[in-house]
């Protein structure tokens, strides 16, 4: 039996300002930072119920630290999703949050789920002083 590829779309898009290491966004968590996007990102389609979301997939450079653990999940709890909304974190360092999206799509074009959320989230200030 033979399935067929479904198309995915991009009907919403958000993001943070960009700030420097150590600037605007200093005392900010990662964490929080994702919730604040996602919330924009479904307000943004008021027609969006929260329940209908099959996935959150998050890509973070630097799972350590405050963006540890699994990010996506505690930003997913943190935006006020549904606890049944999944959220899973993905590492390709450069092109984690790329990767989350493409993943993200993927899940949709397979028919994984109708809704995914595909993301990204970082903060090099809480990165070891190494990082430069």
């Amino acid at each position: 039996m033979t399935r067929q590829i479904q198309d995915a779309y991009i009907v919403a898009a958000k993001r943070t300002a960009v700030a420097r290491k150590g600037g605007a966004f200093r005392h900010v968590r990662p964490d929080d930072m994702l919730a604040h996007v996602l919330r924009g990102t479904v307000a943004a389609v008021p027609a969006f119920d929260l329940n209908d979301i099959g996935d959150v997939v998050v890509g973070c450079a630097m799972p350590e630290g405050e963006q540890g653990m699994n990010v996506a999940r505690i930003g997913v709890l943190l935006a006020g999703f549904p606890v049944s909304v999944p959220g899973i974190t993905v590492n390709r360092f450069c092109a984690s949050g790329l990767n989350a999206v493409a993943d993200a799509a993927m899940k949709i074009m397979t028919g994984q789920c109708d809704i995914a959320i595909g993301a990204g989230t970082k903060s090099m200030t809480v990165m070891p002083t190494m990082m430069g």
